[in-house]
């Protein structure tokens, strides 16, 4: 089964307890929320900022962008 970038992306941040936000071109998404991630709009070549605020920050914040950098 196929599954989308945006659910990737979600999965990815469900397993970090920090909160995680995303934003691009001044729209900011809850990286846990399936729809606050799609209703971003991101497209290959956006510049994304991902910040994270909890006991595991630091390492969500470079898995995400790890993960940015090789899917968008």
């Amino acid at each position: 089964m196929f599954e989308s970038p945006a659910g990737q992306l979600v999965r990815k941040a469900l397993t970090y307890a920090s909160a995680i936000s995303v934003s691009v071109n001044d729209r900011f998404g809850n990286a846990k929320r399936i729809l606050s991630v799609m209703a971003l709009g991101l497209a290959a070549g956006d510049e994304v900022l991902v910040e994270a605020e909890g006991p595991d920050e630091a390492r969500a914040v470079v898995d995400l962008a790890e993960f940015f950098k090789n899917n968008l």
